[in-house]
């Protein structure tokens, strides 16, 4: 399991969103670089006005009116001044260019001697030391006096923009896409036989490239089958006409000697002539027959299960209940056939239909008693024009189990070729009702 995605559209979302992410940061880097300087120097011009103001006042009041000047200060500016010891030992500032460059600021607009700390006394706060005289004195200012909350606003705004221009990026690749996935669904209908509406052309320049090429080629194989269809026609109808000929004229004999020889090429004709069915029938474009809405399966398979029974051949049809669907009937029973006739002409009696129902799933299975078809050789005989050269016969067009695999597909359904309990081919096929 992997979680980079498989589509198109979030492989790309998620590269525009990388690229984004990165320079965002880099532009966060870009800011806080530039806007630290100019930021601590603003807020020690403002402590040093603060201290110045302070250090003024104490020096020219009125040393009975000092007292009542700090409690002022204290209420009015959120001030505090306290008499300090300039052998006291405070906290060092933590390591950053903001607080540095303050405090080298503060040191060299107010004496070499003046103290910048965060903490003292187990009090929080912005402490800042001063002299007069001899004596030293503590300011304390609330931190948010010179620590604003101006850069994660920033922070906050710059994630905002951010995710709206992935919103953005994830819209624009979308529309991007859409002629993409129209062209992922066209194919697959051109992949399962089926002749796809024309893809809209539109879009950027290589999609509107990409689509108009799909278009032609998809025109060329329309034309293709349908020469290959006119051209299997022809070629049926002239081979059609002297066998039939060959056969007026056998029935014609009465030598009655000649039953074996009669009886032979009338099997050869019947050879031919089913060969020729068959493929007309993988020439035939499928998908022109028009689908019929709630079709009945049972019905289909007792309608093709009759034609047997009415030749005395020994065909068992087992019904369950498949829901109904939507079915091309005329393809869907040319399927069954091709499984009957693949079962008897391979395999031993008695030939078995099951219908059946899996949830959404319709299952149709044909069943013989035959040397059955090896698991590893399952696939290969879906393929046109493959036999097996083992137990099974190697006479026929080899083309009646891929009419039947195609079929299957034009309705969204699979072949599958079991081993039967027993000994035998259990050919199921399995077709979606939605």
């Amino acid at each position: 399991m992997t979680l980079w995605p498989r589509t198109l559209l979030w492989r790309s979302v998620l590269l525009i969103a990388g690229l984004l992410i990165v320079a965002h940061l880099a532009w966060l880097q870009i800011f806080r670089a530039s806007e630290v300087e100019p930021r601590a120097l603003q807020a020690a011009q403002q402590v040093i006005s603060v201290v110045n103001l302070t250090r003024a006042a104490l020096v020219t009041a009125d040393p009975a009116r000092r007292y009542a000047l700090l409690d002022d200060l204290a209420e009015q500016e959120g001030i505090q001044v306290y008499a300090g010891d300039p052998d006291e030992a405070v906290p060092a500032l933590p390591n950053r260019p903001f607080l540095r460059i303050m405090a080298a600021q503060l040191r060299e607009r107010l004496g070499e001697q003046t103290r910048l700390t965060l903490e003292r006394e187990g009090i929080s706060g912005v402490w800042v030391s001063f002299r007069i005289d001899t004596d030293e004195y503590w300011v304390s200012l609330p931190r948010g006096r010179i620590e604003s909350n101006e850069p994660l606003r920033w922070i906050g705004w710059g994630a905002l923009v951010l995710a709206l221009t992935v919103i953005g990026a994830f819209l624009v690749v979308a529309r991007i896409n859409r002629p993409l996935r129209e062209l992922t669904r066209a194919a697959e209908l051109l992949g399962r036989g089926t002749t796809p509406t024309r893809v809209t052309e539109a879009g950027p320049a290589e999609i509107q490239t990409l689509a108009r090429a799909f278009n032609q080629m998809a025109a060329d194989i329309q034309r293709q089958d349908e020469e290959r269809a006119l051209l299997l026609a022809g070629v049926s109808h002239d081979l059609r006409t002297p066998l039939s000929r060959i056969r007026l004229a056998l029935e014609m004999l009465d030598d009655r000697g000649a039953a074996d020889l009669k009886a032979g090429v009338a099997q050869d004709i019947g050879d031919i002539d089913t060969a020729i069915g068959q493929f007309l029938d993988f020439a035939r474009p499928i998908d022109a027959e028009q689908m019929l809405g709630k079709a009945d399966l049972n019905a289909l398979a007792q309608a093709v299960v009759e034609r047997y029974t009415r030749n005395a051949r020994h065909v068992v049809l087992h019904a369950g209940t498949p829901a109904p669907q939507a079915l091309r009937t005329q393809a869907v029973q040319r399927l069954l056939a091709n499984l009957i006739d693949n079962a008897l002409h391979h395999g031993a009696g008695p030939v078995e239909v099951v219908t059946a129902s899996d949830g959404n799933i319709n299952r149709i299975e044909v069943l013989d008693r035959g040397p059955g078809i090896p698991p590893e050789d399952a696939a290969r005989m879906l393929q046109p024009f493959t036999r097996m050269n083992s137990a099974r016969s190697t006479s026929g067009t080899g083309l009646g189990l891929a009419i039947v695999d195609r079929i299957a597909k034009l309705h969204g359904g699979q072949v599958q070729l079991l081993p039967r309990q027993g000994g035998g081919l259990r050919a199921r096929v399995e077709l979606p009702v939605a």
